[in-house]
């Protein structure tokens, strides 16, 4: 009979990650801090066993000690027993098949959540969707979690804060309050569909700002394409049935400053190196994670198309990254023509 890796006291939360990358790895850090027993799933069992006899998962977070409120597992049904929350931590286009292999595992009535930020590329499904596809039950019980998040910097303790959304707000403050400690704070709201998207869009408008510092244009032109990034941000997703609100908060605005500012952003190395002259594939090869910004540019214009939604910013990166537009050309070409427009 499979057994807990470890039995919590009694009262004690009990939860499980799925995916020991640089982002599971630190959100079981934040659980754990917020007075969680954490069950982290991680797919290699080398590094399962770093993280659980030398508190350090190096490959992704070097220099941090976990806590030991964290254990780490390769094996899902040790992971999964009796969890009460479950958290999804793996690459937005494994999630499928992920769930499959999952599913049977969740206890019943635990909470599922997303920690990921893509969409899924045949069906452009985002990722709530997929959950409740492939698990069924009640939507009630899945949550999504977004915002200003960069792993090392929470990993570091640096303070900050994100969003938990629901549909239920009575689960939204569940995990809210699972996900809240000394440095980490969670606030809710129910907009589901906004907070993902947020989380999805800033990562296209990183790449572009990473092509452009790539190209070794200043602040002037990074700060054009953020704004008018934040704009077709607000467009798309308030089009898709999200209130414009959540896109001027810590999911939209908030999410899209870290991830555009900051070298430790995945997106914003990527459009950095194709902004230097390396081809897309080239790309792909030297990056050892995946930057979801990436893979959701094609999803996101497929939408932005069907819902006559334009998306320039976004439509040129989609060219870098096709090889059929010089980065250098991508700053002047902030709209769609030369009308005048209003900011």
């Amino acid at each position: 009979m499979t057994q807990p890796l470890q039995l919590p006291p009694p009262g004690m939360r009990r939860v499980a990650v799925l995916g020991a990358g640089s982002w599971g790895t630190t959100f079981a850090k934040v659980l754990a801090d917020g007075g969680s027993s954490v069950a982290l799933w991680a797919r290699r069992p080398e590094l399962a066993r770093e993280i659980r006899e030398s508190r350090r998962n190096s490959d992704y977070l070097p220099g941090i000690n976990l806590p030991r409120g964290i254990v780490a597992s390769p094996r899902l049904e040790e992971v999964m027993f009796g969890a009460e929350q479950v958290y999804l931590s793996v690459p937005s286009q494994t999630l499928r098949e992920n769930l499959r292999a999952v599913r049977e595992l969740i206890p019943d009535g635990a909470i599922v959540v997303s920690l990921m930020k893509g969409l899924e590329m045949q069906t452009r499904h985002r990722m709530s969707e997929v959950i409740l596809q492939e698990l069924g039950g009640d939507p009630d019980r899945i949550a999504v979690v977004s915002g200003p998040n960069l792993a090392l910097e929470i990993a570091k303790e640096q303070p900050t804060a994100a969003v938990v959304a629901s549909r239920s707000l009575e689960t939204a403050e569940e995990i809210a309050r699972a996900a809240t400690n000394p440095y980490f704070r969670s606030f809710v709201n129910t907009d589901v569909t906004g907070t993902e998207f947020g989380g999805v869009l800033k990562n296209l408008i990183a790449v572009a700002i990473g092509i452009v510092d790539g190209v070794g244009y200043g602040e002037n032109t990074k700060a054009s394409i953020i704004t008018r990034g934040l704009v077709e941000m607000t467009d798309f997703a308030v089009a898709h049935g999200a209130l414009p609100e959540t896109m001027t908060g810590l999911a939209g605005l908030g999410d899209l400053i870290a991830t555009c500012e900051s070298p430790l952003s995945r997106n914003n190395t990527a459009g950095r190196l194709l902004g230097q002259g390396y081809a897309f594939r080239e790309v792909i090869q030297q990056m050892n994670q995946t930057a979801e910004g990436l893979s959701s540019v094609a999803p996101v214009l497929e939408l932005a198309e069907a819902r006559g939604i334009g998306m320039p910013i976004v439509s040129q990166v989609a060219q870098v990254l096709a090889g059929t537009l010089n980065p250098r050309d991508i700053a002047p070409h902030l709209t769609t023509d030369d009308t005048p427009q209003g900011e």
